[in-house]
């Protein structure tokens, strides 16, 4: 096991270093002298969380996101001994429809330098004997020329623009297909920039959006927590 810092993973002068967790394997035959095998890997990390700053002692550590990558065994795992060792909580980061459709609008609104992936929603259906999903993908050019005609002001998102966004998408699915989107559940976002389902897993795709992401994760987070 080794655990080291990431100094550079934070979005303001108040967020403390990031801590990463690596578990890696050598030979059994050749213990001291093989190569290590990196099996997971997890980290620490509170992205632009002055707001969790300002209601926390000065002097306590406080890293509210935790991302792992790896086998969900040795996730359990080490949750396992963080939450014995040190008396804190380990759950999954629950997304609900209303965070996963903000997802939706933020990343579709942002600039990709190559060509983009489609925007894909993924709906579950509920009430039925067996599971159904219905997969919604748009075009990233519509997508974004959808989200610029919605936006008022750049830089700033509010709620109202977020819900009209959502619902000229379920107008178009409705006119073509006859299904009220909005009497599903959005249970997963794709975009260029990252996806996202709403039992916690995330994908980052655009190396240049890592802060925002994890800046948006950081704050569902500390909102779990209080």
């Amino acid at each position: 096991v080794a655990v080291s810092s990431l100094p550079d993973l934070r979005g303001t002068e108040r967020d403390q270093a990031a801590i990463l967790v690596q578990l890696s394997s050598r030979s059994p035959a050749f213990p001291k002298n093989s190569e290590e095998k990196l099996l997971w890997s997890g980290w620490f990390c509170c992205v632009s969380g002055d707001d969790l700053s300002d209601n926390v002692p000065e002097d306590f550590t406080c890293l509210p996101l935790f991302l792992a990558n790896g086998a969900e065994s040795y996730t359990s795992i080490v949750g396992s001994w963080f939450q014995k060792t040190f008396d804190c909580c380990f759950r999954r980061l629950a997304l609900s429809p209303l965070n996963l459709s903000w997802m939706a609008a933020m990343w579709t609104g942002c600039k990709v330098d190559k060509t983009a992936s489609p925007t894909e929603l993924v709906f579950s259906v509920p009430c039925l004997p067996h599971p159904l999903d219905i997969s919604y993908a748009i075009h990233p050019e519509d997508a974004k020329a959808l989200w610029d005609t919605v936006q008022k002001t750049p830089g700033e998102i509010t709620q109202e623009e977020v819900d009209v966004f959502m619902d000229c998408l379920y107008s178009h699915f409705h006119r073509h297909f006859k299904i009220h989107l909005s009497a599903t559940k959005l249970v997963k976002v794709s975009t260029a920039i990252a996806s996202a389902h709403c039992d916690g897993i995330i994908k980052f795709l655009q190396s240049q959006y890592l802060t925002g992401v994890l800046t948006l994760l950081t704050e569902l987070a500390i909102s779990q927590i209080q």
